[in-house]
């Protein structure tokens, strides 16, 4: 298989390629009840796409898992597509995923971030949030994010984050600790170093002594009255509130229509950025 091969099955992966449309669903083999749903958008700007996901079921060690995530890249797409291809294996390898996952996570993020700045020649100088959500055996979700990419649930019609939107002026002092400043300039949202508008990233090997890459990680039971799980990139919570989003599609049973009505939505109120949504309902 040539270079241009594998990079041609990536764009499909990850609904770029001309074969593949940008938008998808599926369902759970055993937990056949849950279904999910994605679509991506390309935003207003002149730079190629850099959002990349992943949105499966897998089986693995006789339990199934189902896997979901966003990556939001910036400056290049070659860190969020390098996520899409290595975070989840790197976080099903640790030696105590199954006991101590929350631990097994932080270190898989951390340890593939370390892995992206050996490449950095290779990879280039940008960087890429992350939100990934982990579903095991249809009862378990373990969820860990860097940056402003989120999760959200709806339970009982009500909206719940389970991330945590990682910014410079949250995290004015660890960045400061590391040597960094957090820019305030007017009309402009606050930066780390006057660059960066999250304080938690992949990559961006230029500002890492000033950044981290640690997630925050949520671990929950999926019970019966969890209605569905939203993951997308920052091009809707911009324009979108948590609530908002869950109201929009709560009466839209098809993952893959909710999806692409929240990017939609999102659009409709202005948003100009590359948009992913991922919807995974339970119910």
């Amino acid at each position: 298989m040539t270079g241009k091969d594998i990079l041609n099955m990536m764009k499909v992966k990850a609904g770029f390629g001309t074969s593949t449309p940008e938008t998808g669903k599926g369902k759970g083999k055993i937990s056949k009840h849950i279904t999910h749903g994605f679509h991506l958008m390309k935003g207003k700007s002149a730079h190629p796409m850099e959002d990349y996901l992943v949105s499966e079921f897998k089986q693995e060690k006789d339990r199934e898992l189902g896997l979901f995530a966003i990556f939001d890249g910036h400056l290049g797409h070659d860190v969020a597509s390098y996520l899409q291809n290595h975070l989840f294996h790197n976080i099903l390898k640790q030696h105590d995923f199954w006991n101590e996952t929350e631990h097994a996570v932080k270190r898989a993020y951390i340890e593939t971030d370390e892995k992206i700045l050996e490449q950095a020649l290779e990879l280039g100088r940008g960087g890429s949030t992350a939100v990934t959500a982990i579903l095991i055996d249809g009862q378990k979700l373990v969820v860990g994010n860097v940056g402003d990419s989120r999760a959200v649930i709806c339970e009982h019609g009500k909206a719940r984050q389970l991330s945590v939107d990682h910014e410079p002026s949250k995290e004015k002092k660890s960045i400061e600790r590391r040597g960094g400043f957090v820019s305030n300039i007017p009309g402009d949202v606050p930066r780390v170093d006057g660059q960066l508008a999250v304080a938690r990233a992949f990559g961006d090997r230029s500002l890492k002594m000033h950044l981290s890459s640690e997630p925050d990680v949520f671990i929950e039971e999926v019970l019966h009255h969890t209605e569905f799980l939203i993951l997308a990139s920052d091009g809707i919570w911009k324009v979108m509130s948590n609530q908002e989003a869950v109201d929009s599609i709560r009466q839209i049973k098809d993952a893959q229509a909710a999806a692409k009505h929240l990017i939609e939505e999102a659009v409709s109120k202005k948003s100009k950025d590359d948009i992913s949504c991922i919807v995974v309902r339970f119910q």
